[in-house]
């Protein structure tokens, strides 16, 4: 897996071991940033990456411009391979952090900081997709700004649903990509 554009461009990160974690292929992170950023960088956006595992979706949104993001993961092993992959990237800790909790708790913990973000990306694990929209939309209200982007990825036959607007959706197989403008 490598970065696909920016400053980090052509650089290998690597995946957690085992098969717990789905990274998302190089081809569904270039066309979704394609259509994030629209020929330009991502400069000045803070991102929250939840659900991180490697960190593909937010190290790529750092390479291509944005300012800060911010990575949760619980699972251990995922987030041993997250750090080495902020360490191998040489990323400044004022421009990311890990968070190696529950999203939920992560999101509360956000709130009640006054922490805001200009980009949620959302990949959690596709079998708990379905079951997640209500308390994700509901814990994520409070930390977006007002023209935040939140990104979500699941199974086209599983979907994510969160209870935002819907301003784009896209299918890649059987991802299936929907960025939401609340």
């Amino acid at each position: 897996m490598r970065i696909v554009a920016g400053e980090h461009r052509g650089r290998r990160i690597e995946a957690p071991p085992g098969d717990g974690t789905r990274p998302t292929s190089d081809r569904v992170r270039e066309a979704l940033f394609s259509i994030l950023s629209a020929g330009a960088t991502l400069h000045g956006e803070t991102v929250l990456d939840l659900y991180a595992g490697s960190g593909a979706l937010g190290l790529e949104a750092l390479s291509r411009g944005a300012e800060t993001a911010e990575f949760v993961e619980h699972d251990p092993a995922a987030a041993r391979a997250l750090k080495a992959n902020l360490d191998a990237l040489r990323v400044p800790p004022g421009r990311a952090k890990l968070h190696r909790t529950d999203v939920l708790k992560a999101l509360e913990n956000a709130r009640n900081r006054g922490a805001t973000y200009s980009l949620v990306v959302c990949d959690p694990p596709y079998r708990l997709a379905p079951e997640l929209g209500e308390p994700l939309t509901t814990a994520l209200k409070p930390v977006l700004t007002p023209h935040a982007r939140v990104v979500t990825e699941s199974d086209r036959r599983a979907p994510l649903s969160l209870s935002l607007p819907l301003t784009d959706e896209r299918r890649y197989g059987d991802t299936l990509i929907r960025i939401h403008h609340p």
